[in-house]
């Protein structure tokens, strides 16, 4: 046995003209479904504001419009990324992979032969010029520059794919790159 409800009724011979009416204002078949969903959900859930014998079309378009100016305004903050673009350039890496990434850069560091060890940290964690770091050496220049750039390989080799990570220095100044410019090398 199914009881009638009036109410269930009279909002669903409203539905075409509330679907009708919510493509006119987004142009959009789908919104405007959803726009309808929206609309009889409030209906229903504050059936109890609605006066008897007053107008149910007018109050059923009336919680229509207000949904579809509530979601333009809630639509302005948003930006489309289907594509995910946006959304990747705004993440923030965990705290825990930099700790990973500093753990498998000092794991990969330990591997290099010392001299060259020396002179990549030397240079590009202490900020020692090349010349400055060749006086520490007591070699030539040349020879600083050679065993960075072997010991930079090396760790491209040993880290794979993390070395980009760790040649974008993080925090701290930990990097691959030298520091200053290239005037003092």
């Amino acid at each position: 046995m199914t009881v009638s409800d009036p109410f269930l009724e009279q909002i669903t011979a409203m539905l075409p003209a509330l679907r009708a009416f919510g493509r006119s204002l987004c142009g959009d078949l789908a919104r405007a479904d959803d726009l309808v969903q929206d609309t009889v959900l409030k209906a229903w859930t504050n059936r109890g504001q609605f006066q008897s014998g007053s107008n149910l079309k007018a109050w059923l378009f009336t919680i229509l419009r207000n949904c579809y100016y509530s979601e333009l305004r809630h639509r302005k903050f948003e930006v489309e990324d289907p594509e995910g673009v946006c959304a990747a350039q705004l993440s923030v890496s965990p705290d825990h992979d930099v700790k990973l990434q500093l753990r498998d850069l000092t794991r990969a560091l330990q591997q290099l032969p010392p001299d060259q060890r020396e002179a990549l940290v030397l240079v590009c964690s202490t900020g020692l010029s090349y010349e400055e770091a060749a006086e520490v050496c007591e070699c030539a220049v040349g020879t600083i520059k050679s065993r960075i750039a072997r010991a930079r390989d090396r760790l491209v080799d040993l880290l794979g794919e993390d070395a980009a990570h760790v040649a974008a220095a993080p925090a701290g100044g930990d990097s691959l790159s030298p520091p200053g410019n290239a005037a003092s090398r």
